[in-house]
């Protein structure tokens, strides 16, 4: 059976309200973290390095939250929201593919921002090469990605990772050492 390649917005949705792939695994974040609006083409096969690929957009919008407040009179948006769609993005390839478990961002092994995303802008675009992926001891993917603003490749990271882990709790009392990550 064939994989869904492509998702919508309310599809998204879905999956951060955990009706896709369950609420104990893989979710993305609702608005206005959330930093995709839909997914054009996601594959486990092709890409720079043959593991997977995946295109993505998102929607930019002068009202959007972080405009009025980064910057003052100079509204740009932050570089790190861009880094967290990307996470974002590999994080839903793992659920995607079949792994169990919640979502955290690792680390990326490199970053550049040769641009900046304005309020006139129309859309960004992801791209994401997945370059490597492991299921045991828990579900991990690295991969490199590119952000585009008209075309033109703006940020770059180098090396993102994400796992899922099984075994996450919330400690609701207050104790960080009973948090398991």
């Amino acid at each position: 059976m064939d994989k869904k390649s492509s998702f919508t917005k309310n599809e998204l949705m879905d999956v951060a309200e955990g009706k896709t792939f369950g609420m104990e695994n893989g979710k993305l974040p609702t608005p206005p973290m959330l930093m995709i609006d839909r997914i054009l083409h996601i594959t486990e096969k092709g890409g720079k390095y043959g593991k997977g690929l995946i295109k993505a957009e998102l929607d930019i919008d002068p009202s959007n939250w972080f405009f009025s407040c980064h910057f003052k009179g100079d509204p740009v948006m932050p570089g790190c929201l861009g880094l967290d769609g990307f996470w974002q993005l590999v994080g839903f390839f793992l659920s995607w593919i079949g792994g169990n478990g919640r979502g955290r961002a690792l680390g990326v092994g490199d970053v550049k921002f040769k641009g900046q995303v304005r309020p006139y802008h129309d859309k960004i675009t992801y791209l994401i090469d997945i370059k490597k992926v492991i299921q045991r001891p828990v579900y991990m993917a690295w991969g490199d990605a590119q952000l585009k603003v008209k075309d033109k490749i703006i940020y770059f990271a180098k090396n993102l990772q994400v796992g899922l882990f099984d075994n996450l709790t919330y400690d609701f009392g207050g104790d960080p050492s009973l948090d398991t990550f």
